[in-house]
């Protein structure tokens, strides 16, 4: 997949069928999306590509807003190339930017990304005031040289699959489950392992401690039976989120810490990715230490178990179509 750091000082050589959007998560709304931009760009000879936003549009139209990103670029553009996109052009969003006209905005694109066929939901805005609607693209479109679609929102149990309704699955509910069937996958995060204070590893349950993103999305403190990725390696495991209300000192911090069941050497400064499976309790604070343990080595006899399950019959669906 091609990367164009900024649309605004490329030249793709070639026409393209595009969407634009920022996309976080890739989840299955935006995958029945963009599985019509592929098919179009099949069809007519054309390749399929992204428009998508740096930082997002919301940070720069509100400062000292915060964004819980679903997913890291990273993760984000994988995503993107394996449901076929080929080409990710990205606009680089600031207040000038914020205040081009509809028609500026999109005689760029024509101009650079050789566009000849836009893709967009029924609620897509673009441009100063968000002048730019579905029926002023359309004509633009007729202007300019590309012809606009309109792709109907995709519904999931009655609701339609919107990244700030999986933001708050995710980090106001913990319902991992949810998340997963809005996503069409696990809901995961990624870091790096660091060193705590040892106190798991006093108490015999080791943990790593992983550092992540302060922009990233955490789900709501508990603990979570969770997939743990390292080294190529899936290992069961079971994870804290939260501020370990009955160890925590004056001033905690919320950490996210996994005990990676059958695991027994030295990962520090390694990179994990856990894949959050399913709340198994929200956090609490126990009246002692060795109520602590005893409920930490329930924790971890129930996330094996379902996670044994989950191998054998539950894993969720990641293919292109979600329908």
């Amino acid at each position: 997949m091609h990367i164009i750091q900024n649309m605004f000082t490329y030249h793709f050589r070639g026409e393209t069928t595009v969407t634009i959007g920022n996309f976080d998560g890739v989840h299955l709304g935006h995958r029945h999306l963009i599985r019509h931009v592929v098919e179009d760009a099949k069809a007519h000879g054309r390749t399929p590509a992204v428009i998508t936003f740096q930082p997002h549009p919301r940070l720069v139209l509100h400062p000292g807003a915060r964004m819980a990103y679903i997913s890291s670029w990273e993760e984000r553009l994988a995503l993107l190339e394996s449901i076929g996109v080929e080409v990710v052009a990205v606009v680089r969003f600031t207040v000038q930017v914020a205040q081009m006209s509809a028609r500026a905005f999109m005689e760029e694109i024509v101009h650079r990304m050789g566009l000849r066929s836009l893709w967009v939901g029924p609620d897509f805005a673009l441009g100063r005031g968000r002048e730019g609607t579905v029926e002023r693209l359309r004509n633009l479109g007729e202007e300019l040289g590309y012809t606009l679609h309109v792709v109907p929102p995709f519904f999931l149990d009655g609701e339609p699959v919107r990244s700030n309704y999986i933001r708050q699955v995710v980090g106001e509910e913990g319902d991992m489950r949810k998340a997963a069937r809005l996503l069409g996958r696990y809901f995961a995060v990624g870091g790096i392992v660091i060193h705590g204070d040892g106190r798991g590893r006093r108490i015999g349950v080791p943990t790593a401690n992983l550092a992540f993103a302060p922009n990233r999305l955490i789900p709501a403190n508990g603990v979570y039976a969770t997939w743990a990725y390292l080294d190529g390696e899936r290992w069961p495991s079971a994870t804290n989120v939260g501020y370990r209300p009955t160890v925590a000192g004056a001033n905690p911090t919320r950490t996210i810490e996994t005990h990676i069941i059958g695991l027994r050497r030295n990962i520090y400064y390694q990179p994990l990715r856990l894949e959050f499976v399913e709340r198994l309790r929200p956090e609490r604070k126990f009246e002692s230490p060795e109520a602590l343990v005893a409920q930490i080595r329930e924790d971890l006899a129930r996330a094996a178990s379902l996670l044994a399950l989950e191998e054998c019959c539950h894993e969720p669906s990641t293919a292109e179509d979600p329908l």
